[in-house]
C-alpha cells in the first residue's frame, strides 16, 4: 500500500473515532538499513608501520562492516548506516596520494546521504580526518589526535571520544594493545547507549600475516559477546602469544 493510501487511512480513522490528527505529517528519509552506531580508533605506528582500526558497537559481527585497512596506506572506519564503499574507494584514493581529509571531502560529496554518514581515516604519514554528518544519532562526533582519529554516534557523550583519546595517548604496549585501551576507556565513558555487542581489531603490517604471505597482521572479530572489548583484548593476548610480532631485521 502506497504511503498516500496509508496516511488517508489513518486520517479517515482518526476522523472516525474522535482521535486529534496531526497538523503536520513527516516521512523519514532515513536509509532502511540498521544504523552501525558505534565508537571506532583508527590509528598508525610509525615505529613498526603497522595501521589499523579498532570498534565496538550494540550491532552484530561489526567488523565486518566498519574497518578497512591496506598496510603502507591507511586505514578507514565507516559508520552510522555505514557506506561501506568508502572503504575501498577510500583506501584506493589514499594510495593515489590524497590526504585524509581530500579523501573525505570527495566521498562524501559523492554520497547523497553524506548527512548520515561517519568516517575516521589515518594514512600511513599518520595525517588524519574525520566527518560525522549533521543527521548522524545523537550524541556523535568525533577528534583526532597525533597519529590517530575516534569518533562514535548514539553514543553517551562527548565524554566517551575524550576518553578514547587520553586513554590512547596514555596506554603502553603495541598498536593493538593501545587501541584496545582506548576501546576500554570509550565504554567507561558511557560507550554506545544502546549497549554491547560485537568488537573487532584489524591492523595491518607489510608482509606480517601469516606465513609472511600477505599483510593481515592482526584480524580479530568478536560477532556477538555480552562483554565483547573484553573478550577482544583476551583474543588479542592469546594471538600474540601464538603469533609474536616479526623480528626486526
Amino acid at each position: 500500500m502506497s504511503r498516500l493510501l496509508v496516511t488517508c487511512f489513518l486520517f479517515i480513522v482518526c476522523m472516525a473515532c474522535g482521535c486529534s490528527v496531526p497538523t503536520r505529517l513527516e516521512v523519514s528519509d532515513r536509509p532502511v538499513e540498521q544504523p552501525v552506531a558505534t565508537f571506532s580508533i583508527a590509528a598508525f605506528d610509525p615505529e613498526t608501520g603497522e595501521i589499523g582500526v579498532a570498534v565496538q558497537s550494540k550491532f552484530i559481527a561489526v567488523g565486518a562492516v566498519v574497518p578497512w585497512v591496506k598496510a603502507g596506506v591507511g586505514a578507514l572506519a565507516t559508520q552510522s548506516w555505514a557506506n561501506t564503499t568508502y572503504g575501498p574507494k577510500g583506501l584506493a584514493m589514499l594510495e593515489a596520494g590524497k590526504s585524509p581529509q581530500e579523501v573525505i571531502e570527495a566521498l562524501t560529496a559523492a554520497d547523497e546521504r553524506s548527512a548520515f554518514r561517519q568516517v575516521g581515516i589515518v594514512d600511513a604519514t599518520g595525517r588524519v580526518a574525520t566527518f560525522t554528518g549533521k543527521r548522524c544519532n545523537d550524541w556523535a562526533g568525533g577528534r583526532t589526535g597525533k597519529h590517530y582519529t575516534v569518533q562514535g554516534n548514539i553514543l553517551a557523550g562527548q565524554q566517551v571520544v575524550d576518553a578514547m583519546a587520553e586513554a590512547f595517548e596514555k596506554a603502553e604496549g603495541d598498536l593493538g594493545d593501545r587501541m584496545i585501551a582506548s576501546l576500554m576507556a570509550g565504554q567507561a565513558a558511557g560507550g554506545d547507549t544502546r549497549g554491547k555487542q560485537s568488537a573487532a581489531l584489524y591492523i595491518a603490517r607489510e608482509k606480517a600475516g601469516y606465513s609472511g604471505f600477505n599483510d593481515r597482521y592482526r584480524d580479530i572479530r568478536v560477532d556477538d559477546h555480552p562483554e565483547p572489548i573484553k573478550e577482544l583484548r583476551r583474543i588479542y593476548r592469546l594471538h600474540k602469544r601464538v603469533f609474536p610480532p616479526p623480528r626486526k631485521r
